[in-house]
């Protein structure tokens, strides 16, 4: 169990550092499609894992696992050794700095070395962030004290169990009703998954098309490839205005699938099923993980990290009690049951919706008096 902890903590980071990679590469225009982008990855593992896992098991035995972990984190390991360039505002600025020797690829060594070296002065040091504040190991714990920040957090930590308590319970569901073996039970994941990747494409877009909606209506101009901020810009109003519907939407299809999985139906209607979950819950926690980001934009690692700590704490919980739950009440209600926290729950995004740009105006004018205070 130990050993487990170290696996996740070291794989889970990853997510944290894309989402920050995103936020440093894209504005906030186009930040939706960037990190359904970037969530491919991630919506990869519940599609392809049961599959992969499922064959391995089947024939090799379940250590083998392990062994093929350990071959894709290292193949992983040598591409970002060698691919992957610093992005970090605070070190390269717009990307015009060079970084320190340290900070580079192993490729800029052998092949463009001349590119980390500002031989003709276009360097913008201008653009190099400064950090508010210095780095606090129990940061992502404290934008929860936050009162916008903690409910969106709290919010899609709830979504994300319901998530959880589907896709943890499905292999028993599975093999209790239908006697399937594993690599049956890794394809029936398939659907699910599929509908996960094809959330990125779908809500991505949507919520770049509602921003710039928004923008006009709240009139503000849209500076091609620039970062703006959002001081006198309500984000709230245009994430959480995809964000709210795509959760209902989701809320029907949990509970679509419990009841198709209590009676017994034909395999396609589950499955069926399991695709438009995966399409409507990946899509609503994407809006509130993209809004989380926005209104943290210079922390947005530790947004993400907070993020990932609330969803996973709430996640294991979900899935210890959600076998328990479907023993007790049936499937049926069980999915009943938790599509109608997600709609009684939903009423915090609507408090967010009406008072977060004030809430954030609020913060954002308490900081600024410390920071002026402190200011000799």
């Amino acid at each position: 169990m130990i050993l487990r902890c170290i696996q996740s903590s070291g794989s889970s980071g990853t997510v944290a550092l894309g989402s920050a990679v995103m936020a440093d590469l894209s504005t906030r225009a186009e930040r939706g499609k960037y990190i359904g982008y970037a969530g491919i990855g991630i919506a990869l593992g519940p599609t392809m894992g049961p599959v992969i896992g499922g064959l391995l098991d089947h024939y090799l035995g379940w250590r083998s696992i392990f062994w093929f972990l350990v071959i894709l984190s290292g193949v992983c390991f040598v591409v970002i050794f060698i691919a992957f360039p610093e992005t970090c505002r605070a070190v390269v600025g717009n990307g015009s700095v060079p970084p320190a020797s340290w900070n580079r690829p192993f490729w800029a060594f052998c092949v463009r070395p001349s590119r980390f070296c500002d031989e003709q002065g276009t360097a913008d040091y201008t653009t190099i962030q400064q950090l508010k504040r210095r780095p606090n190991p129990i940061s992502a714990l404290l934008l929860a004290t936050q009162k916008e920040t903690g409910l969106v957090l709290i919010y899609g930590a709830l979504l994300y169990a319901g998530y959880m308590a589907v896709i943890s319970t499905l292999s028993t569901r599975l093999t209790s009703r239908f006697g399937f073996n594993s690599i049956q039970v890794g394809l029936c994941y398939l659907p699910m998954g599929m509908g996960s990747i094809r959330s990125r494409w779908l809500v991505g877009r949507l919520l770049d098309w509602n921003f710039r909606r928004e923008t006009r209506l709240q009139g503000m101009t849209i500076q091609k490839n620039r970062q703006q901020e959002i001081e006198n810009f309500n984000i709230e109003r245009a994430r959480l205005a995809i964000s709210i519907p795509l959760i209902y939407f989701a809320s029907l299809c949990i509970i679509a699938y419990g009841w198709v999985m209590q009676y017994p139906t034909a395999l396609p209607g589950p499955l069926v099923m399991l695709f438009f979950t995966g399409l409507t819950t990946t899509s609503a926690f994407n809006t509130l993980h993209t809004l989380v980001v926005d209104i943290h934009y210079q922390s947005a690692a530790t947004a993400a990290a907070a993020s990932n700590l609330f969803r996973c704490l709430l996640g294991a919980g979900a899935t210890a009690v959600a076998s328990p739950l479907i023993g007790a009440i049936g499937i049926g209600w069980t999915a009943t049951f938790i599509a109608g926290l997600s709609v009684l729950g939903s009423s915090a995004l609507w408090i967010v919706f009406q008072q977060g740009y004030r809430w954030r105006q609020e913060l954002a004018n308490k900081e600024q008096r410390k920071l002026d205070q402190s200011t000799p």
